[in-house]
């Protein structure tokens, strides 16, 4: 089904989030940190139109980014509001792609772990590894466009948070905590979905700690909605 849709998605998806063309060159490396504020949690929001993106933890800092790209006017464009409650940041790509057999359109971003955060991402083309796992997670949302995502939550969260995938053409592999309740729903034009370690119940699936629990537990609810992809849901 993905290779079906590609050729009529992807002009579509570049189009939108792309206004011109730029040739590709060598390899350019920049690097960008942002440190902390006084904050007491901080949105963060990606928008990357077609590129290799790759989000963890382990930064004592706000933000360590590492950014490939092989044209200038593609530079990502970083910006942070600071403030006393709740800072936001913000990484985008310029209404640019580049052309060429070689292009390289990347990034590697390191966030805080133990900042309070809800991380929104919207993705054109391309693929995403976000091994969040370590975070400390208020929210998660992923728009998808063409490719693939592979999402690890696996940790320990201190509280409970909610899980948003908007699919696109393409899969999409989440993996999730075996000690803490996970609920999951998904509904619209979704192509397959397998579930590891989760039964369905209700038309939701559920793991076992969940179904086990006598007591108040720390619960993932992850909700996932359209696409013609395929979801794999992993508890184990």
């Amino acid at each position: 089904m993905l290779i079906r849709f590609l050729p009529v998605l992807l002009p579509l998806l570049l189009a939108g989030c792309a206004s011109r063309v730029v040739p590709s060159g060598p390899a350019q490396h920049e690097t960008q940190s942002i440190g902390l504020d006084k904050a007491e949690m901080v949105r963060v929001e990606l928008h990357m139109g077609a590129g290799e993106l790759n989000v963890e933890g382990g930064s004592p800092k706000l933000l360590d980014a590492d950014f490939t790209y092989d044209n200038p006017a593609l530079k990502p464009i970083v910006h942070y509001t600071p403030s006393t409650f709740r800072g936001q940041l913000n990484i985008s790509q310029p209404n640019v792609q580049s052309t060429g057999p070689d292009s390289r359109y990347e990034w590697k971003l390191k966030l805080n772990n133990q900042l309070p955060l809800d991380v929104v991402t919207h993705l054109g083309a391309g693929n995403a590894d976000m091994n969040l796992g370590a975070l400390t997670l208020r929210s998660v949302q992923v728009h998808m466009g063409v490719g693939n995502l592979d999402m690890n939550l696996r940790g320990n969260p201190q509280r409970d948070y909610d899980v948003e995938i908007h699919g696109g053409v393409g899969n999409a592999t989440v993996r999730l905590p075996a000690t803490v309740g996970v609920v999951a729903d998904a509904s619209g034009g979704i192509g397959n979905i397998e579930a590891r370690g989760l039964e369905k119940h209700g038309g939701r699936w559920v793991n076992r700690a969940y179904q086990e629990s006598k007591v108040n537990i720390r619960v993932i609810h992850v909700d996932i909605k359209g696409g013609v992809g395929n979801i794999t849901l992993v508890s184990e």
